[in-house]
């Protein structure tokens, strides 16, 4: 394959996932501001930390509300990882491909970006939040769908592949990790409604909510919550689901190249949650824990991005 196709396709599935993700966070924030009043000045700085975008945001507005929070990530244009601006940017890279790639997936792509053009600020007020994000989720699950159904199981979807997983495995570590370093519950909260409205949220988040009630019932213990997110294999959206899923797609790539690449050590990041445990992660320190995997997949994206899509 080409590397400037793969290239495209890579980032073009990264950007999507980044979209959806972004939404997913907003529309959870949102909801949980409406059960639990904030006590903080400024509710939504940690949603801004999980996505790494507290510099981005202060440069344009002086304060973290609501409105300027929820317009900040579904629809400035400064900012390159809102909603809009991602969709903006998969578009790009998926223009060139519209002819190599499903119609079905060009098609759902551009008209979703077309659509996000002319989405007015005045969707995102009070009334209109739960609505306007209901159906953007239902609009990335379609794209996810039609992904699914009908790209072939060749070189393109395996790029495909690794960039939707690379991009959620560092999600689910950034989600976790501000749970933990921004809302941290005072100690006498611990196991409270507010803490276990916290992790609920959190599950919602990465849609696993139902998933956690069907193997542990209602007792949101850190550990458990940690446990399916980073460790659980058979669950979509946690880290070792998506880094199994990025090793399997590097692995197949490299067939179809000819060579074994081993610089590219897809095993490296697999490793290091096979080899835990959410006890074991928690007792060391998990801010710490996270951090390493997070460089490690950013390491491996960039070694893969090397191999496979840098043009000399």
């Amino acid at each position: 394959m080409l590397r400037r196709i793969a290239d495209h396709l890579f980032w073009a599935a990264r950007y999507l996932e980044r979209a959806q993700w972004r939404a997913r966070l907003v529309d959870v924030n949102y909801n949980l501001l409406l059960e639990v009043p904030p006590r903080a000045a400024d509710p939504w700085q940690p949603i801004l930390a999980i996505t790494g975008e507290i510099e981005t945001f202060g440069a344009h507005y002086s304060q973290a509300d609501e409105r300027s929070a929820v317009t900040f990530f579904a629809l400035e244009a400064k900012n390159p990882s809102s909603i809009r601006s991602c969709l903006e940017t998969a578009r790009f890279n998926l223009h060139s491909l519209r002819h190599q790639i499903p119609s079905e997936l060009w098609l759902e792509v551009n008209r979703l970006y077309l659509e996000s053009l002319s989405w007015p600020k005045d969707a995102l007020a009070l009334p209109s939040v739960p609505g306007f994000f209901a159906t953007l989720r239902e609009r990335f699950y379609l794209i996810g769908g039609v992904i699914q159904a009908t790209m072939a199981r060749d070189g393109a979807y395996d790029f495909v592949e690794a960039g939707t997983m690379v991009e959620c495995a560092d999600n689910v570590a950034r989600l976790l990790d501000v749970k933990y370093h921004y809302l941290l519950p005072r100690p006498e909260d611990v196991g409270g409604a507010v803490d276990v409205r916290q992790w609920m949220a959190l599950l919602r988040s990465a849609s696993c909510l139902e998933t956690f009630r069907q193997i542990y019932g209602n007792a949101f213990r850190p550990a458990r919550v940690v446990e399916l997110l980073l460790f659980n294999s058979a669950v979509p959206r946690s880290a070792r689901f998506c880094v199994d899923r990025l090793a399997a797609a590097i692995r197949r790539i490299s067939s179809r190249d000819g060579e074994s690449a081993p610089e590219l050590s897809p095993e490296r990041p697999v490793d290091l949650l096979a080899k835990s445990s959410a006890a074991q992660a928690m007792a060391s320190g998990l801010h710490e824990f996270l951090l390493n995997f997070q460089r490690e997949c950013a390491a491996l994206a960039t070694r893969m991005t090397a191999a496979y899509m840098t043009i000399d």
